[in-house]
């Protein structure tokens, strides 16, 4: 049989010769033996391996384009360096996807602004503001692009590029960096999102957050998708970035007459119009009499405007169905590869340092009462003197509670405040997450040292490429030191390194520090293999190395 370990691990190949123990493959033919029992040369002494290299990650950002969104898009476009340069120093394999939190509402007529509704959008700021897209009634807000974007559409020329459910070759509706190679020629994956990130403020003032976060992942598995279809890859880590500064309102089919004809959640009965209030009402629950209150849930109502217990019948998508929706996602990658999970942050209405337990979210009315008539409840963050503010947001709590179902850390909160001028902060530890969990590529065999009298292990491993196309072989050249970084040498597009140094201090370079958790696992070497052009379809690597003649003297804990 063949033993797989996916997702940066490594796999062992059937190649020439027997078949042993765990798919070692060897032209020996003295049969298996117990991996737990030192073994001489005779025995498993080389082992050819498919090396499994996967740094995969996919980003979708639903942001805001509402009427006040302006200067937080602006922010969120001048700080995306801080979340693309650390994947990009990590060599992860990266999508960023966008899509806006307007998915319709019986308020927002299409005749006015089409919703996106989950559609994956890609073009540049610079072209929608001739579409006026950041006009909001008298005011225009092209700054919000112009301060960040440089580039048009025509200066963006999107490749074409295929995915593993459509292989054939077109321009697709997200930025992709693949073995270090954009699918954005005109400028670089940074410059291209300042310019896609900015959404404009014409989309719907009732904002649907989780509905459109649900129907661009959803689709991205639907094929009669044209935009979405294949973003999400089977076994790339998935992160969801929602930056919003008011409340989720994912409506229900049930919930279509509280915008209308239904009153009875707005601020104002006798008004023309609800205002956003009626997002909050029809959602929300606070324990407490108020001004201040101990703390606020996501409630379902029913369209009488009674709490319920029964999701079906609310007015409010229950914030259960994306929490169960992505869990199945992050379930299908956990079948893949069992230490995955899903990545889910807010940049919306917290209080700095909220994510760090340093600030905890205040919910309490306001004391103006035109806010209060137009949100429901008081900010939960504000940015700069309260009396001079210059933005404000409705603390999460719908969405709040969706973010928490995905958060493991009992220490850090995945929820950063939108209330500041520079997002950079947030973003890194959102890349950091992200980078800290790209699978390592360890040799779960136990390999030989060629020279025990140095303190880490010296291989004698040899690395090559199958065009499965062509039906060819590539031996891999090793990697050079190239300031501070491996690099392929002259000539090559690929190469491999060994990582070897299992504490950090063994060698004076860090280029040979394996990851902590292939230590932890007992593996003796890692792979690191480094691109300068991207893979071709079907290619495979495989390693052939010398095996251990004594398993638990060299690797005990494997």
């Amino acid at each position: 049989m063949c033993f797989g370990l996916v997702l940066g691990a490594v796999v062992a190949a059937c190649g020439p010769g027997s078949e042993t123990t765990e798919g070692a493959t060897t032209g020996d033919e003295t049969g298996p033996t117990d991996p737990t029992t030192p073994t001489t040369g005779d025995v498993l002494d080389t082992l050819n391996a498919a090396v499994a290299v996967n740094r995969d990650i996919d980003i979708l950002f639903v942001i805001d384009n509402s009427g006040s969104m302006a200067e937080e898009q602006a922010v969120l476009a001048k700080s995306i360096a801080a979340l693309i340069d650390p994947l990009a120093a990590a060599g992860a394999s990266y999508r960023v996807a966008v899509t806006t939190t307007d998915s319709g509402n019986p308020r927002c007529p299409s005749a006015t602004y089409t919703p996106e509704a989950g559609k994956l959008v890609l073009s540049s700021c610079l072209d929608r503001i001739d579409q006026k897209e950041f006009q909001f009634g008298e005011d225009d807000f092209g700054f919000a692009c112009t301060d960040v974007c440089n580039k048009r559409d025509a200066d963006l020329e999107v490749l074409a590029t295929g995915t593993a459910g459509d292989p054939q070759a077109k321009p697709r509706r997200w930025v992709e960096v693949k073995d270090g190679v954009s699918n954005i020629a005109g400028g670089s994956a940074v410059e291209a999102l300042q310019c896609y990130l900015p959404q404009g403020v014409a989309g719907c003032g009732f904002e649907s957050h989780l509905e459109s976060m649900y129907l661009a992942l959803a689709r991205s598995g639907d094929d009669a998708s044209v935009d979405n279809y294949g973003f999400v890859r089977e076994a790339a880590q998935l992160a969801v970035v929602i930056v919003s500064d008011e409340a989720d309102c994912s409506y229900a089919q049930e919930g279509t007459d509280i915008f209308t004809s239904n009153k009875v959640f707005w601020s104002d009965p006798d008004a023309p119009a609800p205002t956003s209030a009626l997002c909050w009402r029809a959602g929300v629950a606070c324990t407490g009499d108020g001004p201040t209150y101990s703390e606020c849930h996501a409630q379902n109502y029913s369209a009488t405007g009674a709490p319920i217990d029964e999701p079906a019948t609310a007015v409010l998508q229950p914030v259960s169905k994306y929490v169960d929706f992505v869990r199945s996602i992050e379930r299908d990658k956990k079948d893949i590869d069992e230490p995955q999970r899903v990545k889910v942050a807010l940049i919306s209405g917290v209080p700095v340092g909220y994510e760090d337990l340093a600030a905890e979210i205040p919910y309490e009315d306001s004391p103006d009462p035109t806010y209060q008539a137009n949100f429901g409840v008081g900010p939960g963050c504000v940015l700069g003197d309260p009396n001079t503010a210059q933005a404000t947001a409705v603390p999460p709590v719908r969405e709040r509670e969706f973010a928490e179902a995905f958060n493991i850390h009992d220490a850090h909160r995945n929820l950063y405040s939108i209330c500041q001028n520079d997002y950079s902060g947030a973003l890194a530890a959102i890349a950091g997450e992200l980078v800290a969990d790209i699978m390592p590529t360890c040799m779960p065999y136990c390999i030989k040292d060629q020279d025990p009298e140095t303190l880490v292990v010296d291989p004698a491993c040899t690395l090559h490429e199958y065009n499965i196309a062509e039906e060819s072989k590539t031996e891999i050249a090793g990697c050079i030191e190239e300031n501070g970084e491996w690099a392929p040498p002259a000539g090559a597009t690929v190469c491999f390194a060994v990582r070897v140094d299992n504490s950090g201090e063994q060698t004076a370079s860090s280029l040979d520090d394996m990851s902590p958790r292939c230590v932890d696992e007992g593996y003796n070497v890692e792979f690191f293999v480094v691109r300068s052009a991207p893979a071709l379809p079907g290619a495979t690597i495989t390693a052939n190395c010398a095996l251990s003649d004594n398993r638990m003297k060299d690797c005990p804990k494997l």
